[in-house]
């Protein structure tokens, strides 16, 4: 027998009793599942608004933001490299 977490495990190769298979396969059950985060923070794309302007393709990036602090649309400079300078990338939708 190996203890694990105070209970009592049959070795290897030995059989295990019904009552202690199905108290493993509830342990093991409850460490491997993984639960939903629901957090706060989002992925969001960012979006040049100068580019559109001169005619040349917006430059996008992809980032993260807390939907606690943050509620309203985020405006950010990034660097875009069709105009080759930093510009205001507000958030898309």
């Amino acid at each position: 027998m190996i203890t694990l977490r105070g209970r009592m495990w049959p070795a290897r190769g030995s059989r295990a009793s019904d009552s202690t298979t199905a108290l493993f396969g509830a342990i093991l059950k409850d460490t491997t599942v993984a639960k939903a985060k629901k957090g706060n923070r989002i992925n969001i794309l960012v979006e040049c608004t100068e580019a559109r302007k001169e005619g040349k393709p917006p430059s996008r990036y992809s980032t993260s933001k807390s939907r606690r602090n943050t509620p309203s649309r985020l405006e950010i400079k990034k660097y875009n490299p069709f105009l080759k300078r930093h510009t205001v990338h507000k958030e898309v939708r």
